[in-house]
């Protein structure tokens, strides 16, 4: 190597991801942790349980049985196009850039505001926890260890996707683990295991078992984010696919049997679940295990943390892939000359996990976690339904399409569609009926700097084009 390429090695900024920094079980981390399996049994069941009443269980069900169908769609597209920002390049290369665009700006927002949302449950869990000792927290420090919360997430993001991958695989597996062991000493309390209220399934509300489906959707959100780092998968055309589709199916099956217990160990008594919140420690409590609560607000503590560290890997490499093609700035796509991590995409979603964390504090925590979890769940949805169209119609392009990959996808358009509509009609109470809105302005707004982009730099797509099509 002469003096000329080493100045060029050591000068010019790095443009490529660590390729093959991260194996499987490193993939399925990263999906495990945006999944958050804890926080279903530790809050997201009251939702669901007030809804389906004791068909919990079969929402978790029949829930688990579609997201299944869209991580066999997901896991087509990545099989086919393992890149970064994978999003943006399944819909780019099916129906043209812009569309990819739009997508990946709604993933953006979709990772993002679940990062806001579990960045507002931290401190609302660490005082409960504190609270079992007998320690309050008030607003201010509530707002400093949140903000502090974020800074080790996006620190953690910048340094390594290999150490920030395996510390949400090992993260998630203690919480959920913590969360088997209590509910084994809840079941051996109750001495069997048979339920047969819960079994008798002609006793169910369907209407509030289908009802309830679409925050059962939305527990299942960040499933298919393994697919955005697959440009550091070792082996992406493999890993991804497994770690999508295994993901979907472990927390799909892990939640049915969570509702069942929690609902079973509650004295099948869904209406009081349905109003509290803090129904997996309610649930410890009657069985005589008081102490359990500070171990679950512990667990789900964990389970945060692993949560929005992976939503900063996820929306920065969505930011990376865009800021590459020029639909965002530039420096979006350039990586750390030692990290191999898009550093600046990074650093900017921990600014943006600050600022919007502190912005939407006044609401309240809680509230603002329903709120900004809420809209995360708009943009996930949207490109759900996106991926499941495209999935065929990519396997048509190559003549690998059979009657099968036809059938999945309309199946899993059709459950998104029904999620879509459920989410607007009927009418939600206020302010979730004008949550839309935000999430359309949003979107409107990105499809206007896309079609400017597109007048002003025509050369520029044409090229984007070229490449999405390679």
């Amino acid at each position: 190597m002469n003096a000329m390429s080493v100045a060029c090695t050591n000068t010019a900024p790095a443009t490529k991801l660590r390729s093959g920094a991260l194996n499987l079980i490193e993939m399925i981390g990263q999906s495990l942790a945006v999944i958050a399996p804890t926080l279903t049994p530790a809050l997201n069941i009251s939702v669901v349980a007030g809804l389906a009443g004791i068909g919990c269980w079969l929402s978790f069900l029949i829930g688990t049985l579609g997201v299944v169908i869209v991580a066999a769609s997901v896991g087509t597209l990545a099989a086919r196009h393992p890149q970064a920002g994978s999003y943006f390049v399944y819909i780019g290369r099916g129906f043209g850039p812009f569309a990819g665009a739009l997508a990946g700006w709604a993933m953006i927002s979709a990772y993002l505001c679940t990062g806001v949302a579990v960045a507002l449950s931290f401190p609302i869990f660490l005082g409960n926890f504190l609270r079992s000792f007998g320690v309050h927290l008030t607003t201010p420090s509530m707002c400093v260890f949140m903000l502090a919360f974020v800074a080790v997430v996006t620190y953690s993001g910048y340094r390594d996707i290999q150490l920030s991958s395996r510390v949400g695989v090992i993260l998630e597996a203690i919480s959920v683990c913590i969360i088997i062991g209590i509910t084994v000493l809840i079941v051996r309390m109750q001495g069997t295991v048979i339920d047969p209220a819960q079994l008798n399934i002609s006793t169910f509300k369907m209407s509030g078992v289908f009802s309830a489906l679409p925050f059962v959707i939305f527990s299942f959100v960040g499933f298919e984010s393994a697919a955005t780092l697959a440009k550091e998968s070792d082996d992406p055309r493999r890993n991804v696919p497994i770690a999508v589709i295994g993901c979907a199916a472990f927390a799909g099956l892990f939640f049915t049997l969570m509702a069942y217990f929690i609902v079973f160990g509650n004295g099948n008594d869904a209406a009081a679940l349905g109003k509290s919140s803090a129904p997996f420690g309610d649930v410890a409590v009657k069985a005589g295990l008081g102490w359990a609560s500070a171990v679950v607000y512990f667990a789900a503590i964990i389970c945060v943390f692993a949560c929005a560290l992976a939503c900063v890997n996820a929306a920065s490499r969505l930011m990376f892939s865009m800021g590459k093609y020029q639909f965002l700035h530039g420096s979006l796509g350039l990586v750390h000359d030692i990290h191999q991590t898009p550093h600046r995409a990074i650093l900017l979603c921990g600014g943006l996990l600050a600022v919007l964390s502190l912005a939407v504090v006044p609401l309240g925590f809680l509230d603002a976690f329903g709120y900004t979890g809420t809209i995360a769940s708009y943009g996930f949805v949207v490109v759900y339904l996106a991926l499941c169209i495209v999935a065929p119609v990519d396997l048509k392009k190559s003549g690998e399409m059979l009657p099968r990959h036809v059938l999945v996808g309309a199946l899993g358009a059709a459950l998104m569609s029904f999620v879509i509509v459920g989410s607007v009609y009927p009418q939600p109470e206020f302010p979730y009926n004008i949550l839309p809105y935000p999430f359309l302005a949003y979107m409107i707004a990105g499809a206007i700097w896309f079609a400017i982009l597109k007048v002003k730099s025509p050369q520029t797509l044409i090229s984007i084009q070229h490449d999405l099509e390679g």
